[in-house]
């Protein structure tokens, strides 16, 4: 099992192997995971396997927190990959799953030899180009890229022999498996996430229809719907039952296709490193990964469906992984180095981008993709995964409809983007709709929409727009609806002044944990742009929304929306903002967002308008 433990006094991190059912974690010299905090426990918690499940408990009577909860102690809560155990300074996550501890070592010990084994080949072919002299590699030449293909298969034709069964098999079951995910992904939905495709020659066309018959038979074996609405739920049952299938058609597998597919992993591996994203390549074409993080050139996580999980892929140096950073960056006309060693960006289909190099990072070059979603989320499509109830949906589509000013809130990666892109899809075709974003990620499906994105100063520090700039210059615009895509700083208060004069129906988000705290930290924000009177500051935020929709992560990947409430007024008691709930998840385990009862101030005018139904609030 694979522990990550984080010291955040120090800013430091560490990877633990640790075998057995039970870990214990303290300041005890011999436990498991050894704490060194004042404030640890000599034995503080142990995680421990019961079954198919983990569970994290609490030892001693000093404070710690699973997944954001406090843990009484002597009750053990249930514990999911990539949680957070919180004790003192420490954080401490398991991220090992779904394979036993000595399957797990073999597969990353022969993942290490193929490294090993394309590092070498790499640098003989850079060598034979004489690209350690003249530095240059011009992939948009397509007979340079051709000389580059000759030279690898020469070198391959010569050192195929070092790749014995056990290196041959793990190399199948990675090229297989990409395979398979790609298929079921054009089987669901008619096409495939991006334009990468790969040179194949006239005599391997035998090889490619047979692999073709063999991704086929391995497909139609497994339980899939193959429906475009389905796909995140077909990509599931494929990992599940991938390896089940790929171990009984692997004898089948002829010792000539069995070579064809092992110098196609290589050669892909290289063509990678040399003209894309390296080992990076493939996880930005997975429909199922949604983002990706890379520490240092040994480490790239990914998320699955909500769970962070550790892969086997590196990068054969720091070098070799910034030269990708830079591949990803300079087509965008960003750049990063020891004068600017931090940089946020966007793809061309919408990812987000940030990467820190040293100095500042301590632990190599760091680069986090969040990828854009490229299959559509609708409304239904969240009803589906239980992120919001349909009673819950057609409240917000009229509220949506009938112009009300809302602010979707909640944590980091808790999909208020997403929620975001889904409540817009509401507003009317006529109307004309300016977004706002640092970086734009919205899709909207309306034709009268005007895209605006903040730009960065340049190298001379000049040249910045920011989002409050962009906010200021919408209202010169005629816009119906202004929807910015994050409140971060000072331009809250631009947005709700537009609130407050006459542009009823815009929407944005803004990171809070619950409903309160996004009224403090609209607050905050507010104060980032002008030093008023907290009074004044609330009557500006009373008068401008009328509804904040609060999502929340749960440790199991699920994103639900937990709160839809009503802004209300200035308590004359406690003198905070009043809000009132509407529909509330009061417990993570109940099945749908529930109506608390309240009916909101404005209910009476929307069911004249028919807007909303009287049904809703039953």
């Amino acid at each position: 099992m694979e522990f990550w433990v984080y010291d955040q006094t120090k800013n430091t991190q560490q990877t633990l192997e640790l075998n057995g059912d039970q870990w214990v974690i303290g300041r005890d010299p011999d436990c498991s995971i050894h704490l060194s905090g004042a404030f640890v426990s000599r034995k503080h918690a142990r995680v421990f396997r019961k079954g198919n499940q983990f569970f994290a408990e609490n030892l001693s009577h000093s404070g710690m927190r699973v997944a954001g909860r406090d843990a009484v102690a002597q009750q053990p809560v249930r514990l999911d990959f990539g949680d957070e155990i919180q004790i003192a300074q420490y954080s401490v996550a398991m991220m090992r799953a779904g394979k036993a501890d000595d399957d797990i070592d073999d597969e990353r010990e022969l993942h290490k030899r193929l490294v090993a084994f394309e590092q070498q080949v790499h640098s003989e072919l850079i060598d034979r180009m004489n690209l350690r002299v003249t530095g240059h590699l011009d992939k948009h030449d397509p007979a340079y890229v051709r000389q580059i293909l000759q030279h690898l298969d020469q070198i391959l034709d010569r050192r195929s022999a070092e790749i014995d069964e056990h290196l041959s098999n793990h190399m199948m079951r990675m090229y297989l498996h990409r395979k398979v995910i790609g298929e079921v992904v054009r089987q669901c939905t008619g096409k495939v996430q991006t334009e990468y495709k790969e040179q194949i020659d006239a005599a391997d066309a035998p090889r490619e229809r047979a692999i073709a018959e063999l991704l086929g038979s391995m497909v139609d074996m497994m339980p899939l719907i193959f429906d475009p609405t389905s796909v995140q739920e077909d990509l599931v049952i494929a990992e599940d039952s991938f390896d089940d299938l790929f171990q009984q058609q692997l004898p089948g597998i002829s010792a000539s296709l069995r070579q064809h597919i092992v110098r196609q992993v290589v050669s892909k591996d290289l063509r990678d490193i040399m003209l894309g994203f390296g080992p990076l390549q493939d996880l930005l074409e997975m429909a199922n990964v949604s983002e990706i993080m890379v520490i240092g050139k040994d480490r790239i996580y990914v998320e699955k469906n909500g769970v962070i999980q550790p892969t086997t892929r590196t990068f054969f140096s720091d070098e070799v992984l910034m030269s990708v950073i830079e591949r990803i960056l300079t087509p965008i006309g960003r750049r990063v180095d020891q004068s600017t060693p931090l940089v946020d960006a966007r793809l061309p289909d919408g990812s987000r981008v940030n990467a820190i190099i040293p100095p500042l990072s301590l632990v190599g070059p760091c680069l986090t993709i969040r990828k854009f979603s490229w299959i559509p989320f609708t409304i239904d499509d969240l009803i589906e995964r239980g992120s919001i109830s349909a009673q819950a949906a057609d409240f917000l589509k009229g509220c949506v409809t009938g112009r009300k000013n809302i602010m979707v809130s909640g944590g980091t990666g808790s999909g208020k983007t997403t929620l975001l892109n889904t409540l817009c899809a509401y507003v009317h075709s006529t109307e004309r709709i300016v977004t706002v974003e640092e970086s734009a990620e919205l899709r909207l499906p309306q034709p009268h929409v005007v895209t605006l994105e903040a730009r960065p100063a340049n190298v001379e520090g000049r040249g910045a727009y920011t989002i409050r700039d962009l906010v200021r210059n919408t209202l010169r615009m005629r816009p119906d609806r202004i929807i910015v895509g994050e409140c971060r700083g000072p331009e809250a208060l631009d947005m709700l002044q537009a609130m407050n004069t006459g542009h009823d129906g815009s929407l944005s988000t803004v990171h809070a944990n619950n409903p309160e705290d996004c009224m403090s930290r609209l607050e905050t924000l507010v104060l980032m742009a002008v030093d008023m009177p907290v009074r004044a500051i609330r009557d500006q935020i009373v008068g401008a929304l009328d509804l904040i929709v609060q999502l929340q992560r749960f440790p199991n990947g699920q994103r639900r929306v937990t709160h839809i409430s009503e802004v209300m007024e200035i308590d004359p008691e406690t003198h905070l903002i009043h809000l009132e709930d509407i529909f509330h998840l009061r417990d993570p385990d109940q099945p749908r967002l529930r109506h608390t009862g309240y009916i909101p101030t404005f209910a009476e005018e929307m069911i004249h308008r028919k807007l909303l139904s009287v049904e809703m609030f039953l």
